[in-house]
């Protein structure tokens, strides 16, 4: 068919209209927003900022993170992974514990003294719960896109009365951080509190809570030892935390997208974000005692002996209750443990 100048020129115009507009819509820039609940000088939101700068950087501007810190678009922890499931949020950050019973086989990590032979390190304990989370884990993180998993600094207890033994527990109203923490306090002779992490500083100033599980870094954060005189060590459980996102917002985006914020979740970020948590626990932990006044008490070896007992069945009773319910709990921990 015979196409003249004008018919030509028609043609390359609409070629090029089409070209820009490809090109627009490969250039427009895709904004996420990213919410978690803790304030802005906590070890996650520092290493948050620094992850979105690398993703930002890496997608040459098409992708930009926006943080939401300390519960300030959705509110406090337990909303943030529904938030990030309903599409408010685009990723998430929280802790399970806030949200007791919905995640049973991720919380068996939360259980006392359980973690890697190689130790209570984030950076292994997030690598491995993240290696293990396609097989056990994400069949509970229903309407949600695991980038990674992460283990917290395990926890000690802030306390505004000294704790030598574990029959000084008996009556301390303690504040928890998951439902694994709850029982072995409760088993303790603590009475338990649920109190959201960053409402426990108030808590313990009003004499609500007389304690407070958190590691040090958390401690530092929330400036509990403004209020408290004491942290018992050694630690006695981690708690699970994820970084997730929501499934149609993930899917939505453009392949060399997802394979860049691939690149940077994963056991990757596991291990990134790890590595910077611990390195802020141990300057927490020397900030408080030399700058806040903290007094570090260790419980004897035959005290912690006791504890450890405690914990043991407690585990043993989880794994076989999750067992009966037709979940591989025992084989999710043995390969998490081994």
């Amino acid at each position: 068919m015979f196409i003249g100048a004008v018919g030509k020129a028609c043609v390359l115009s609409a070629v090029m209209i089409l070209g820009a507009g490809v090109f627009a819509a490969q250039a427009q820039t895709i904004e996420l927003k990213l919410s978690h609940f803790v304030p802005p000088q906590h070890a996650f939101h520092k290493w948050a900022v620094e992850w979105a700068k690398r993703i930002e950087d890496g997608s040459q501007g098409r992708l930009k993170i926006t943080i939401y810190p300390n519960g300030q678009l959705v509110g406090p922890p337990n909303r943030q992974f529904d938030a990030a499931r309903n599409g408010i949020v685009d990723i998430a950050f929280t802790l399970h514990g806030v949200t007791p019973g919905r995640y049973p086989m991720t919380e068996l990590a939360n259980l006392p003294f359980t973690w890697p032979p190689e130790g209570a390190l984030c950076s292994v304990m997030g690598k491995r719960m993240t290696e293990l989370a396609p097989q056990y884990l994400a069949q509970e993180h229903t309407g949600l896109h695991i980038l990674f998993m992460a283990m917290a600094n395990p926890i000690v207890i802030y306390s505004k009365v000294p704790i030598r033994k574990v029959d000084d527990f008996k009556g301390l109203k303690i504040r928890y951080a998951s439902i694994t923490n709850k029982n072995m306090l409760e088993a303790l002779g603590a009475t338990t509190l649920l109190i959201p992490p960053p409402e426990a500083q108030d808590a313990l100033a009003k004499g609500i809570a007389q304690g407070a599980t958190f590691p040090h870094e958390a401690g530092l954060a929330y400036d509990l030892a403004a209020v408290v005189k004491y942290a018992i060590e050694p630690p006695l459980a981690s708690a699970t935390f994820a970084v997730v996102m929501n499934p149609a917002k993930y899917n939505s985006l453009p392949a060399d997208l997802k394979a860049l914020i691939d690149k940077e979740s994963g056991v990757t970020g596991a291990v990134s974000f790890g590595k910077a948590w611990e390195a802020q626990e141990k300057l927490a932990r020397e900030t408080q005692i030399t700058k806040k006044g903290l007094e570090i008490i260790t419980l004897p070896d035959g005290e912690v002996a006791k504890i450890k007992q405690i914990g043991k069945a407690q585990t043993q009773d989880a794994v076989a209750a999750l067992e009966k319910q037709g979940k591989p709990a025992a084989k999710f921990l043995a390969e998490y443990t081994k």
